[in-house]
């Protein structure tokens, strides 16, 4: 017996579902996995804190699948994810899964918005989909109308429960768990646990399992994380080099707001290059366009909020530039782990202002470490010693000109008490300075004086 069949083999699974692990290579369960599957299989309810990559996907699939009845004609799971690419993708998991059980007669439907909604309900009220997957406002509307029957639902899982609420859909999730039955198993998935989660969780999970996985700062050995500050410089033209020195296969270029998005997109048109962007506010039709063409190498470079970071899957991405620092700290590794997979080299590089150097050191604390570079000459070069640059600025600024020669000379040559010699200076040069002032307040009192006399 295989390590693979031995390790998912302690949770009591059926053999079409070990089976199904092993054709989809499946070695061994990651720690969400070992976790919570022993809980979901029992019908309990879980909490899964964890972020992409975490394999929290297997982490509910598992149990659905080992759980599922397929001779009974009804909507058994319902699955929730804030956005079409995710709820594509965990269908597309979901098929794969149920294929490699052989279980073709199961079906698996994904309802999303921006799709034909007519053409749906005609299509529910001729049979129902035993496994539901979809965006949260699209299976709230199929239920109001009656389409979509979920009142017999065994289980309800909520992926990305945090960005579901950023997005205003929480709502359109405790509908539908209002809709299922009393003794429903609710498993809920989230990289966060924001404090306004709180009450829906109190609300339909009973004596849940927690399960928190430590987010990791580890980036992939074949990933340089590169450092480089703008400073006064405009980012455009920053990013603009870096293309040009990089000549990517595709470049992943992040912005912390949707705006900020568009501004790049934009800016990279006008540079005659064809660039995809993804964000909340592009239609349904055109995301869809825009992921197919991406998937199909149509573009060079696509501009992105965390939302591609999240979870959808581009393939073949040979560089990262973040516009600045994320927001949210965490994010830093998904947006840096979408290049260097699959033992394939990548490049990302972090632009940051002066303004962002205490979340550069926040990022170090966690344990990430940067090669700080700049652009000189259409090259791009180390610097030795970041830290030592902003120190010295920072120096610098706090003493009058006149004073930075003397600071210099007195660092070549440092004797007891040059720091008090050097504000006795500084004090005597600012007694000076208002001597001569006082001296020429007279002198134009006199000159005045003697023009009116």
């Amino acid at each position: 017996m295989s390590d693979q069949s031995q390790q998912f083999g302690q949770f009591n699974l059926k053999p079409e579902v070990l089976s199904a692990l092993k054709k989809i290579g499946f070695d061994q369960p990651t720690p969400i996995q070992a976790k919570l599957i022993p809980t979901a299989l029992r019908g309990g309810d879980v909490v899964g804190q964890s972020q992409t990559g975490s394999g929290k996907t297997h982490a509910f699939l598992v149990p659905v699948f080992n759980n599922l009845k397929p001779e009974l004609q009804k909507t058994q799971v319902v699955i929730t994810t804030p956005s079409r690419e995710l709820a594509a993708q965990i269908a597309k998991a979901a098929r794969v899964f149920a294929e490699a059980m052989e279980m073709e007669k199961v079906s698996i439907v994904e309802y999303v918005g921006g799709t034909d909604k007519a053409r749906q309900m005609r299509q529910l009220q001729k049979h129902q989909p035993q496994v539901v997957v979809g965006t949260p406002g699209r299976l709230a509307d199929l239920v109001k109308t009656g389409a979509l029957v979920v009142n017999q639902a065994e289980t309800l899982v909520v992926d990305e429960a945090d960005m579901t609420l950023d997005m205003g859909f929480l709502p359109d999730v405790d509908f539908l768990a209002a809709a299922m039955p009393k003794d429903l198993q609710t498993l809920v998935f989230s990289a966060t646990m924001p404090e306004k989660l709180k009450p829906f969780l109190r609300k339909y999970l009973e004596n849940p399992t927690f399960t928190t996985i430590p987010t990791s700062a580890t980036i992939a050995d074949t990933i340089d994380n590169w450092l480089i500050s703008t400073r006064s410089k405009d980012k455009e033209e920053v990013i603009d080099k870096l293309l040009s020195i990089f000549n990517p296969y595709l470049a992943l270029i992040f912005g912390n707001t949707k705006e900020r998005v568009k501004e790049l997109a934009m800016h990279l048109r006008h540079q005659g290059l064809k660039v995809a962007e993804i964000h909340g506010d592009i239609p349904p039709r055109e995301r869809r366009r825009v992921m197919k063409g991406i998937m199909n190498l149509e573009y060079q470079y696509v501009v992105a909020t965390d939302l591609a970071a999240r979870g959808i899957d581009i393939e073949g991405v040979s560089h990262v530039i973040n516009d600045g620092v994320p927001g949210e700290l965490e994010f830093f590794v998904h947006r840096v782990g979408r290049t260097g997979r699959n033992g394939l080299p990548g490049t990302a590089v972090t632009l940051y202002g002066p303004d962002e150097e205490k979340k550069i050191a926040e990022l170090e604390k966690l344990g990430i470490v940067f090669q700080n570079k700049q652009i000189k000459n259409g090259e791009i070069v180390d610097i030795k010693d970041r830290k030592a640059r902003y120190q010295r600025q920072a120096t610098t600024k706090k003493l009058d000109p006149e004073m930075v020669g003397m600071v210099k000379k007195k660092k070549k040559k440092v004797k007891p008490g040059y720091k008090r010699q050097i504000k006795n200076n500084l004090k005597r040069k600012q007694q000076m300075d208002r001597r001569i002032e006082a001296r020429q307040e007279r002198r134009n009192t006199m000159r005045k004086n003697k023009q009116n006399g």
